[in-house]
């Protein structure tokens, strides 16, 4: 590979969300070139920071060759991608893609991914492909009412997940994620837990650094905060990015990968979801970290050693800033959150808001826990 550190040196990103918008920035800052495929009619908050813009389909290698050959390395932003077409996306260009399609097929579906980790010894959540109303019914007399359903590929913030509490709810909810036309249709056990825990792992030729184990709060299957270190007992935490590494070593990952862990009541720590990529999860490390999970992004796929994932103050909070109304994206009310000493707000640059969209955050630094409480309610009078 080129060496990264030149003013020539292209880095390709196949998504051009606020993940790779973020991860950009890093990349401009090393004196890189940036080149974006999206697979969105839209104009996304990527394609508006370079010239270097791609359009078409993630599933069609002819509409991605231009944009491959115009990069010295690529990387993801999302896993909506099949492995196959990420190999021979790279056997027709001749640009390594990172992480490599091969460890990138070992996560790339919920079923795939727990199928993995279960053979590296690493706990999941219960889990069962179901096929069929018997199927259905099977795993809810195993494992109890509710459960979750999740479209093996392609889920992610509440769409392609639904909770079901019946063999009723259940049928419905296969049929509208397209269980009964053939895509694949994964049923997860619910597990009694305390907290929901996320770790962030950059790895490449040079070794790897784990961040620090944060606790993420969800509500309606999407991460509307982060606390970190997460608050439960140090060797818990530890035992999270113990697991991690592990996880990441199982794949032969290169690159920033996210894991998500139940930590149940019983003690126990169990895997949920992984990602390939940058994570909802790891905003807060902008501030809240010497290196970011977004700069040691670029660092990993480039083949740069990665950077201290060490915080830089005690605590860290982050809340994910949804939309409020829909409209033409703009900030009101956030005069008082940036005000706030240590605080930093985060726009992403999306033309449109509508309730629930992920359009912003803000991370506020301090000294103990109760910086929590002081950034959500910072942040409570905020409309998008």
């Amino acid at each position: 590979m080129k060496n990264p550190l030149s003013s020539d040196f292209t880095i390709g990103f196949l998504g051009a969300g606020q993940l790779a918008r973020m991860s950009a920035l890093e990349a401009f800052r090393y004196g890189m070139q940036v080149a974006v495929f999206s697979d969105r009619p839209e104009d996304e908050p990527v394609q508006f920071m370079t010239p270097h813009s791609f359009t078409g389909s993630f599933s069609r290698v002819e509409d991605m060759i231009e944009f491959a050959k115009a990069c010295d390395v690529i990387t993801l932003e999302n896993e909506f991608i099949d492995s196959e077409v990420l190999l021979r996306l790279q056997e027709a260009s001749g640009t390594p893609i990172f992480p490599d399609p091969r460890s990138f097929a070992l996560i790339e579906n919920k079923r795939i991914e727990k199928e993995t980790f279960e053979k590296a010894g690493i706990p999941v959540t219960p889990y069962a492909v179901v096929e069929n109303a018997a199927d259905l019914k099977a795993f809810g007399l195993k494992y109890g009412w509710p459960f979750l359903l999740k479209s093996s590929k392609g889920g992610y913030d509440g769409y392609g997940n639904k909770t079901v509490h019946n063999t009723e709810e259940a049928e419905e909810a296969f049929r509208k994620l397209g269980g009964d036309k053939g895509r694949e249709i994964l049923a997860e056990g619910f597990v009694n837990f305390t907290h929901e825990l996320a770790v962030q792992v950059a790895r490449n030729e040079h070794g790897h650094v784990v961040y620090p184990c944060c606790e993420t709060i969800q509500k309606n299957h999407i991460c509307v905060a982060v606390k970190s270190p997460a608050p439960i007992p140090e060797e818990i935490q530890k035992k999270a990015q113990q697991l991690a590494v592990a996880a990441t070593e199982a794949i032969d990952g290169k690159g920033i990968f996210a894991y998500e862990f139940f930590l149940t009541t019983e003690g126990e720590l169990l895997l949920n979801e992984s990602a390939p990529r940058p994570h909802n999860s790891g905003h807060y490390t902008i501030e809240g970290a010497l290196t970011s999970q977004f700069e040691n992004h670029v660092r990993a796929v480039c083949g740069l050693p990665p950077g201290s994932a060490e915080m830089t103050a005690p605590h860290a909070a982050m809340i994910n800033l949804l939309g409020t109304d829909d409209r033409s994206a703009r900030i009101d009310r956030a005069e008082e959150a940036l005000l706030e000493k240590d605080g930093h707000l985060h726009f992403y640059g999306k033309l449109s808001s509508k309730p629930g969209r992920k359009m912003a955050h803000y991370t506020l630094l301090g000294e103990d826990a109760s910086v929590y409480d002081r950034a959500a309610s910072l942040t409570g009078k905020i409309r998008i």
